[in-house]
């Protein structure tokens, strides 16, 4: 009878392939890819936003909201779409010495790209489908409260919260990859997202939906009050803008991501199942 399941040094192995096979993507595959899986993220945390804007409490809203974002990475890992943060495990073939240091940051820049185009372009769709304005305007201002609050993080905080986001991010991908079915993959990848989602980690690729939603949302009056009645005050609203999309969030969130990803998960299978060629079963 054959196996379900992959042992963890023969997933090992299977990872130096599929980071070969991504560092050889053209860039036009890289980007289009790219904009496929950020525009899948972007669903999710548009649908979970929707789902949880009038929950006024914080742990039960957070679990919902996980429950239902599992489903953008489920899209992405069976659909076959790029995503950044995912991405990160490319670093497991570049060990291995099977890709190029220079290909693997060519993918990620790229994909990167992608991955925000797709973000935005979600945005702007939601904005203009009038969504924003369910429940009298608050589901805008929610929004809006979402983006403030990502928007006013140290780098610190930001930082380390990026880092703990993709460590489950890329256990849930290195899980889903251990499963030979589809079913067995959407149970990885649903536990572990939903494990990030309800603990409130940073993931810079739903940021590129949810910060850049709540300054399209903040133009729309209507919002901006229903964000003030929701708590958030002028000054956060006035925060909130591209530039500290970027300097508070974006930056200090990827680059957590990239050592949650890339050295707690990536790295230390590496270490474990491939290095000197000697396997750990």
């Amino acid at each position: 009878m054959e196996r379900s399941v992959v042992s963890p040094s023969e997933n090992a192995e299977s990872f130096v392939e599929i980071g070969f096979a991504k560092t050889n993507l053209t860039i036009v595959k890289e980007f289009v890819l790219g904009i496929l899986g950020g525009a899948f993220i972007a669903f999710a945390a548009q649908g979970s936003n929707v789902a949880i804007h009038t929950i006024g409490s914080v742990g039960l809203s957070k679990t919902l909201a996980g429950a239902l974002f599992a489903t953008g990475l489920m899209m992405v890992v069976v659909s076959g779409a790029e995503l950044f943060t995912g991405n990160s495990l490319i670093v497991i073939s570049c060990l291995q010495k099977k890709s190029k240091w220079v290909s693997m940051f060519r993918n990620w820049l790229f994909v990167y790209l992608g991955n925000f185009a797709g973000s935005l372009l979600i945005a702007y769709f939601v904005l203009h489908s009038g969504q924003l304005g369910f429940s009298e305007g608050l589901l805008g201002g929610y929004t809006i409260k979402i983006a403030a609050y990502k928007t006013g993080l140290s780098f610190e905080s930001a930082f380390f919260m990026g880092i703990l986001c993709n460590w489950l991010v890329c256990i849930a991908i290195w899980m889903a990859s251990a499963s030979k079915d589809i079913a067995g993959k959407i149970l990885a990848i649903f536990f572990p997202i939903w494990l990030f989602i309800t603990s409130g980690f940073e993931h810079s690729v739903a940021n590129m939906y949810y910060i850049p939603a709540g300054i399209l949302a903040k133009a729309n009056e209507e919002f901006a009050k229903a964000a003030i009645s929701l708590g958030v005050s002028a000054e956060q609203i006035a925060n909130l803008n591209w530039g500290t999309l970027f300097t508070k969030n974006l930056i200090p969130v990827t680059l957590g991501n990239i050592v949650g990803g890339a050295f707690f998960v990536g790295t230390i299978y590496w270490f474990v199942y491939l290095k000197k060629g000697k396997s750990a079963q």
